[in-house]
Parts: structure tokens; sequence; C-alpha cells
């Protein structure tokens, strides 16, 4: 599997930087919507295009939010695929905060085992295999080049050890509902404060991830692209990411690949 995770680590990259050529020089990001002359649209489908050419050479299937979804009486009896978002953060990038990335996870019989999420912006690598329990943060260098190696000690990252008196939450820039607002406010009986930490896209699972925040909350729609790369490295860790319908650690590759609301937390 060794193999097959650097590629998945290089072709995130390699499609940020896809990305990257588009959101630098494009200047129209006045859009509300996906449509095909967006700026946004040509960044998804360069993105794509440059994960397929390399995953293509694994043995895996994959599932992207850009490709055409094969039947699940196909899908079914895959017993391993890539879940692949190549620009998760639709906002972040129409609003220019450099809070998107590219999101690639292998699943094993609907258990994501490693995930992969690239911050093209600032550069930040995040990937985490649960078979050996241990999640990593490299920062590449102004080439997105990677000087120093990969599963580097010193790169490993920790959730932060629990506090009694006060919890952080994460919270989305772009989706504040009534039941997340309800969430927190119940939480809020059991710690002295409550601090609200926001990001976008996948980078809220890599807060809990990386011990900058303690809980995130998700109680609005996601798909499954959206969600794997960052489960993965969540348990990595040793974080749940618990579906509410069903109680259970959240599984891949279902019938329907809208997500439930979930929890991610020690």
């Amino acid at each position: 599997m060794n193999d097959d995770f650097n590629i998945a680590i290089q072709a995130a990259i390699e499609a940020g930087k896809a990305i990257l050529s588009i959101y630098d020089t494009a200047t129209d990001f006045e859009i509300t919507s996906k449509d095909d002359n967006s700026p946004l649209t040509i960044a998804d489908r360069a993105s794509n295009q440059v994960i397929i050419n390399y995953l293509d050479k694994t043995q895996h299937p994959i599932i992207s939010e850009e490709n055409k979804l094969l039947a699940y009486e196909t899908r079914k009896n895959w017993n391993t695929c890539w879940i692949v978002d190549p620009l998760d953060g639709t906002k972040e990038f129409i609003k220019k905060n450099g809070e998107f990335t590219v999101n690639i996870a292998l699943c094993l019989k609907g258990e994501p085992i490693f995930g992969v999420i690239y911050v093209p912006v600032s550069r930040e690598l995040y990937y985490g295999h649960t078979g050996h329990n241990k999640a990593f943060k490299t920062l590449l260098d102004q080439e997105h080049e990677i000087r120093g190696g990969l599963f580097e000690e010193i790169d490993q990252i920790f959730p932060q050890s629990e506090d009694a008196t006060k919890i952080r939450v994460v919270g989305s820039r772009s989706h504040m509902n009534d039941d997340t607002k309800r969430f927190i406010e119940e939480i809020s009986t059991s710690y002295e404060e409550v601090e609200i930490v926001s990001k976008g896209s996948s980078l809220k699972f890599c807060l809990v991830a990386e011990g900058k925040a303690d809980v995130y909350p998700r109680f609005a729609p996601t798909m499954e692209w959206d969600t794997a790369a960052g489960h993965a490295i969540c348990k990595a860790v040793g974080l749940e990411v618990i579906d509410q319908d069903t109680q259970q650690p959240m599984v891949y590759n279902r019938e329907d690949l809208l997500n439930s609301y979930f929890l991610v937390r020690k």
C-alpha cells in the first residue's frame, strides 16, 4: 500500500498546483454556483484530471465528485476504492481566502484507511494512515516540493489533551445552522468556556487532528468525498467520526453518498 499512498500524496500536490495556476490568474470570482465557464469549474476539472492520471496507476477504482458515479450494483462489490474531492471549499475558493483543499482517501471495505489533504495556498500537506495510527503535517517549499521527506517524526500531529474547563468547537465559516447552535448551547453547560474556531473546507478535520480544536460537529449536508480524507486523518490520531443517525463510525462507498450529520471528537 505504501506505493499507493505516495502516489496519492503526489497526486494531491500536483492537483493543488493545477488549481493555483487558475486561482492566481483568474480575476472574475463573482460567481454563486458552478457553471461550465467559471474559473471554479475549470479548476475542479483540471485538478480532477491530474488526480485521475495518478490514481489510474493503482489497482483501486475511483469515486470522485467530478466523475460519473457508477451504479451501486457495481460499486458494492469493490473491496477498496479511492474517494476524491478535487477541490473542496467552493465558497473559500470564490472568496479567495485560501482555505480550500484537495482531498484523497483510500477506503477498505467502507473504512477510510489513508487520507491526504493538501492546502495549495499555504502548501500544508496533511496525511495519515490508520494502520500505523499516525498522521502528519508537512510544509512544502515555495515550489511545492517536499524537502525533508515524508512520514517524519518531526511532522507528526496529535489531538489536544482534554481540558476540563474549556472546549474549542469547530464552526464553519459558511455553515452555522440552528442544529449546530443548539449543540454548542448544550455543550456549553459542561464547560466554563466555549471557543468557536472557524475554518473552511476539510481543514476543519485537520484542526481537531492537530490539536487546534477539540470537537467538530457537522450538522449540515456533506458528501462522502468531503469527509473521507479528513476522517482517515482523524482516525489515524485516535479520533472518532460518528454518524449521528447510526451512532457508529461513518462508512463509505454507500448506495447514497450523502452523509448524515456527524461529530468528530475523542
